[in-house]
């Protein structure tokens, strides 16, 4: 597996080794030791999650509090979604930036989120199948979410506005400057 550091560099992109043949293929798409290496600290996941969607729905931005606070690992099993991590980390350098990849069944990839960031992905294909670890479970008092649609953010989500499938709750969202329900920078949430 190789390990690659996006332009937010706790934001890391996973690529697979895919090996195939003409009776299909075979992928490893989790190896703690590995990634271990790579990152310096253990993530211990607990709960792997998983969602089907049609074109257009957009699901986040959503983080959970500490101490309730999620890494993310993200994948498509089918389909195509563009993924997004956006810093929530008060005082960071990149306070506010995201990181925008495109994750689908063809490409394999796979993004870790660590805790302190935000997340969101909306369908790029017709369906799409998203499977994700977290290291930490759902807990709807820690629950948050940001704006999609926040103009300060930025975001280029691909498809138009009007075409937008959202729940009610990511309709409703804060934008970053009116929340206070973030994590600060330099504090090491995997204590």
């Amino acid at each position: 597996m190789q390990f690659i550091r996006t332009e937010i560099s706790d934001v890391v992109i996973c690529e697979p080794i895919v090996h195939g043949d003409e009776r299909g293929y075979f992928v490893e798409t989790f190896r703690s030791d590995k990634l271990e290496e790579f990152l310096g600290y253990t993530i211990n996941f607990s709960q792997d999650n998983e969602s089907k969607s049609s074109r257009g729905v957009l699901r986040g931005l959503h983080y959970q509090l500490a101490p309730h606070a999620q890494t993310k690992l993200v994948r498509v099993i089918e389909g195509k979604v563009l993924d997004v991590a956006v810093d929530i980390r008060k005082e960071s350098s990149t306070f506010g930036q995201h990181v925008a990849v495109e994750l689908s069944g063809e490409n394999k990839r796979q993004l870790l989120i660590p805790r302190g960031f935000a997340h969101g992905f909306v369908v790029l294909s017709e369906t799409c199948t998203f499977a994700y670890k977290v290291d930490n479970y759902y807990s709807p008092e820690c629950d948050r979410g940001i704006a999609f649609d926040d103009s300060d953010l930025n975001i280029d989500w691909r498809i138009p506005h009007e075409e937008l499938q959202l729940s009610p709750k990511d309709r409703v969202q804060p934008k970053l400057s009116q929340t206070n329900d973030l994590f600060d920078f330099g504090v090491n949430y995997y204590v």
